[in-house]
């Protein structure tokens, strides 16, 4: 016997009818006649005297619906102890993301999943992906956030929907602020400041194509807001994802579209294999269910 079919024979039960039991239901009345009578056939006896527009219950139907408010009570009992206990979940939960736009996601991730397991604590580490991979290899990091191409052998992930918009950071007062985008033409011969990642930077180097040297690359480095603290000294243009941008003081660097454009995608992580935490079991579970979140 089916829980759904238990509460559709008590409310019949108590109605005294199933005209105003399939309202209250939301279903059709010849459905419900046919659960029911579905349920009389299941069991193996008469549940209830029909005449006329009530139904009366028989004696086996009168035991039926003892048994049923008990075992319905114990489920409904059972799942409160159950949402009581997701409620005492607790821990900590090591986050590992870079400067990305994808990080956007966290806040209504972390508000949504505090809403059910307000004990469980986070810490966010901020860093490269290649930092953050070999963080969760070693158990340190849980969860990562993290900026394509990366090799995902040993990892269960999703992909992100959002995709990462490239861009190149100069001072408000550098010429090439005037122009509405730039190409590889305009960086030809100037300094540059460009990811750590090597992955990552030969994703810049095609984009260049032959009028690319190395040469140019004045510094490398793992984090956006370092990279342009050179840029405001004018020391070169820092080739990034947009990341963080939209928080910088525009009166002190801006940022100009490449064209052609580049776009990167990311992913969210953690380690194939690995035990985890009652709150990290509940946080991937979480993940798997929103929306700009997809399968691997």
């Amino acid at each position: 016997m089916e829980i759904r079919v238990l509460r559709y024979f008590l409310t019949v039960a108590r109605e005294g009818g199933i005209s105003r039991a399939a309202e209250i239901l939301h279903l059709t009345q010849p459905t419900l006649s046919r659960q029911l009578a579905a349920l009389e056939e299941e069991v193996g006896v008469k549940l209830f005297e029909r005449g006329g527009r009530k139904i009366a219950l028989t004696s086996e139907g009168m035991l039926l619906r003892r048994r049923a408010e008990e075992i319905l009570s114990l489920v409904d009992r059972t799942q409160q102890e159950l949402v009581r206990q997701d409620g005492l979940i607790e821990g900590r939960i090591v986050i590992g993301c870079g400067e990305m736009s994808a990080v956007g996601l966290l806040p209504e991730i972390i508000t949504s999943f505090h809403e059910k397991y307000p004990l469980v604590s986070y810490d966010i580490l901020t860093a490269n992906a290649d930092v953050v991979k070999d963080q969760m290899e070693k158990g340190i990091v849980d969860i990562g956030i993290l900026l394509e191409p990366i090799d995902m052998e040993k990892f269960d992930f999703l992909r992100l929907e959002h995709k990462e918009h490239w861009v190149v950071l100069m001072r408000p007062d550098d010429p090439l602020a005037e122009k509405e985008a730039v190409s590889p033409g305009d960086l030809n011969g100037k300094p540059l400041i460009m990811p750590m990642r090597a992955t990552v930077r030969n994703e810049v180097f095609n984009w260049f194509g032959a009028q690319f040297s190395e040469a140019q690359v004045l510094f490398t480095s793992n984090l956006a807001t370092n990279g342009a603290l050179m840029v405001q000294a004018g020391l070169g243009y820092s080739i990034l994802i947009e990341g963080v941008m939209p928080f910088w003081d525009e009166t002190k660097i801006v940022k100009r579209p490449l064209s052609p454009e580049i776009y990167s995608d990311s992913v969210i992580a953690w380690k194939r294999g690995q035990p985890m935490s009652p709150a990290m079991e509940r946080f991937v579970a979480q993940l798997k269910c929103l929306s700009g979140i997809t399968g691997s």
